[in-house]
């Protein structure tokens, strides 16, 4: 689906299927320099399982326009700028990563728009290194190095992908290449400065990969006492690309909390 958000063309993927104001609605929120496609098997299941999906590319990413947007706060008044636009008065996030701060974000400023929030690979306060993000500010490939080991578990480049037909690593990196200089830096400052101080009273899933370095499941143990109805799901094979190092235990973790 193409359509304008502020001026801006914006790119959201809905599984090829016909967006009907009868159905309830899921909206996918990427990570840190990625884009729609990281949801790839999650959302399609969801668009052939009778509900609307916006898998989004946020402006910067993907085929979305810029230029990318510099905070949290930010993302999420788009994220309702765009539900405004598509007449949706309920939705449903799922968020990896950065995209997990924006779905929290929602869900404390607008409780009586968000139904229910999945927080992938998730982690508050969501701390980026300071080598990491002096690489990414100076546009260095070095970053896009750290993003995609550090985003994956260590043994995610041995053996066979979990989705057929990918190779982990290099999915990744072609992601990362793609992005204007700049949109990578701009996206872990967002994570790095974000601090939630609201209330959340919608219910939570947390999906969290036991392997993870990046966000380790631990630095989501604060948040997932503060969220009153919060559940949380750990994966012991994975990282924090949870959506294609576990893709089937992610989309399981998935329908059961939508079902």
């Amino acid at each position: 689906m193409k359509l304008e958000v502020d001026g801006k063309a914006v790119f959201a993927y809905t599984a090829a299927h016909r967006f009907g104001a009868e159905k309830p609605t899921v909206v996918f929120i990427h990570g840190a320099g990625l884009d729609h496609s990281s949801f790839g098997l999650q959302s399609r299941y969801f668009g052939y399982h009778g509900r609307n999906v916006l898998a989004v590319d946020l402006p910067g990413h993907g085929h979305s326009g810029g230029p990318p947007i510099p905070s949290v706060e930010g993302m999420a008044q788009w994220v309702f700028a765009l539900l405004e636009i598509l007449h949706i008065g309920e939705a449903g996030i799922v968020g990896h990563s950065m995209g997990s701060l924006v779905a929290l974000e929602c869900a404390s400023k607008q409780p009586q728009r968000i139904e229910r929030i999945a927080l992938i690979g998730m982690a508050h306060p969501m701390k980026v290194g300071a080598e990491f993000l002096e690489a990414a500010k100076r546009d260095d490939y070095a970053a896009f190095d750290m993003h995609t080991v550090w985003g994956h578990a260590a043994q995610a480049p041995l053996g066979r992908d979990a989705n057929p037909g990918m190779w982990t690593y290099g999915d990744t990196q072609a992601r990362l290449e793609r992005l204007a200089p700049g949109v990578l830096y701009n996206d872990l400052k967002a994570c790095n400065d974000y601090v939630f101080s609201g209330e959340v009273s919608c219910p939570a899933l947390f999906v969290l990969g036991q392997r993870d370095v990046m966000t380790p499941p631990r630095n989501a143990l604060d948040l997932t006492k503060k969220l009153k109805q919060a559940k949380t799901i750990l994966v012991p094979s994975s990282g924090h690309t949870l959506m294609t190092e576990a893709p089937d235990a992610t989309l399981d973790a998935l329908i059961e909390f939508f079902a």
